[in-house]
């Protein structure tokens, strides 16, 4: 790619040396900051910062065991080896961003900084501020495209405006895709112009940050660049059967990659130009499991479109109106969705799974979400926040249009009377209970027939099966129809204004 491929990339006169802030692209292939300051400096350093400002409220809520710090530990890691293997290093900072990078700059008098572009708020806020600071020492801030395919501003309706809804989203989006814009990178042929600088500071210890060890290794997600690589090419074999079982989540459906793609150990070209590619050789239809999974990378920009151009749903609806929704304010019925004792088998060993490995498989957040706002009436913020907490791969963007469209509050969401009822949907999607007996052991014995209500179960059922509903398994926290009809009750009220 020259230096002109991708909007807003301006840095391409030569100079003497950069620094590369590396933040959720941990990887080196197909990095684009990367390779635009390899191309146009004749020393490049490369930095990672553990940043207080975003570790330290982690640890202030009690999550000094969190998957994603040591996630990005052993990327850190590993892509300090891969720079290292090539010349250079991984300079590896724990301070605040805002003022580490300015002084690392100034400390390596180097001429410009380079990193890739993010998108929320805070990310906008903090690089508006360490732009400021180089600049008072003649330093320059460039910034580059690599998160996304698209950014919030190239794709537009034909009015100039940003799209609201996904479909005329997508198709304009493929209308503007072009093999260009999915080309990798070629960082390997410019990888001579890697420095190590006279000092160095070694990788920290997950304790010297702060946090410990978790069960992160037994999750199988691969660590890294080699781990996104791994899981990817392992993907790569089953993604034609993608639409048949994604969403099944007793079933090896899903890619798995969502973490490597929030933390960039993967490119998100790499994966785009491979669905793409791969959905135009197989018929089109829900079969075709390239085109399902093709379609749900598109989404993941247009979340991110939606974010950039209203910041205002990190805390608010999108649809303003509402706002003004009298959500239930308790605690206690909170606190059973969160901790799986709803007494809805589906529900409970959803939040076990994230309560246990910090996943959650993508149509069981659909219908915990959904049983949360709409049979509980909780307002969808406290569980997008607990969300945010748990899921190793939190995004921002992601999360909150996932939550809103549950809730029926965001931009093309859910319509507010389509309800999921949690034991059709379970009866559908883990028809045999294999899913819910792997993390609700105690529901082992009932039969495929039995598990999705086992309070319908008769009593001498139940002591056979080693399982009295109300004692050894909760009781349903609300009956699905009568919370139905709260929920209609709720949103009409709104929609009658």
């Amino acid at each position: 790619m020259t230096a002109n491929m991708q909007r807003h990339s301006t840095a391409g006169t030569a100079v003497d040396s950069a620094l590369v802030w590396f933040r959720r692209d941990l990887r080196v292939a197909d990095n684009a900051a990367l390779y635009h300051a390899l191309r146009v400096a004749q020393r490049v350093y490369c930095a990672f910062v553990f940043d207080t400002s975003i570790f330290d409220p982690l640890r202030k809520n009690g999550l000094a065991a969190d998957r994603r710090v040591e996630f990005i530990h052993r990327a850190a890691a590993q892509l300090g080896e891969r720079l290292s293997a090539t010349g250079g290093a991984l300079l590896h900072l724990h301070g605040a961003a805002v003022e580490e990078i300015p002084r690392l700059a100034t400390e390596l008098r180097v001429d410009a900084v380079f990193t890739n572009r993010e998108y929320e708020p805070d990310a906008l806020a903090r690089d508006a501020q360490v732009a400021s600071a180089l600049a008072r020492d003649q330093r320059a801030l460039h910034t580059f495209k690599d998160h996304v395919i698209f950014e919030h501003d190239e794709v537009r309706t034909a009015s100039n405006l940003p799209f609201s809804v996904f479909t005329p989203y997508k198709n304009a989006w493929l209308k503007k895709l072009t093999p260009f814009y999915v080309q990798a990178y070629p960082v390997e042929r410019y990888l001579g112009a890697l420095a190590c600088p006279a000092f160095m500071r070694p990788l920290p210890e997950l304790e010297a940050l702060g946090f410990r060890a978790t069960n992160l290794a037994d999750l199988r997600l691969g660590y890294g660049e080699e781990g996104g690589r791994s899981l990817f090419d392992e993907f790569r074999g089953r993604v034609d059967t993608y639409g048949s079982t994604r969403d099944f989540p007793a079933v090896r459906g899903p890619s798995y990659l969502s973490v490597h793609l929030r933390f960039g150990t993967v490119s998100i070209r790499e994966l785009t130009r491979f669905a793409w590619e791969r959905s135009q050789h197989l018929p089109a239809g829900p079969e075709n499991g390239a085109a399902v999974w093709f379609s749900e990378l598109i989404w993941r920009d247009f979340y991110q479109m939606i974010l950039r151009e209203h910041p205002h749903v990190t805390n608010s609806a999108f649809k303003r109106e509402y706002n003004a929704i009298v959500w239930e304010d308790n605690a206690e019925l909170f606190a059973a969705w969160c901790e799986g004792r709803t007494g809805y088998p589906l529900i409970d060993a959803a939040m076990a799974q994230i309560n246990q490995t910090g996943y959650m498989h993508n149509r069981l957040r659909m219908v915990t979400a959904s049983f949360l706002t709409k049979d509980l009436g909780i307002d969808w913020r406290w569980g997008e926040r607990y969300f945010a907490r748990h899921l190793n791969d939190y995004d921002l963007a992601s999360n909150n249009g996932g939550w809103q469209w549950a809730a029926s509050t965001g931009c093309d969401a859910q319509p507010y009377f389509r309800i999921f009822n949690p034991v059709t949907q379970s009866e559908r999607f883990d028809p045999e209970g294999k899913f819910i007996k792997r993390y609700l052991p105690q529901l082992e014995k009932f039969a495929a027939a039995e598990i999705h209500a086992p309070w319908r179960v008769a009593e001498e059922r139940q002591r056979e099966a080693g399982c009295v509903i109300g004692t050894d398994y909760p009781s349903p926290v609300v009956e699905h129809p009568t919370a139905r009809m709260k929920a209609l009750m709720r949103y009409g009220k709104i929609r009658a204004r």
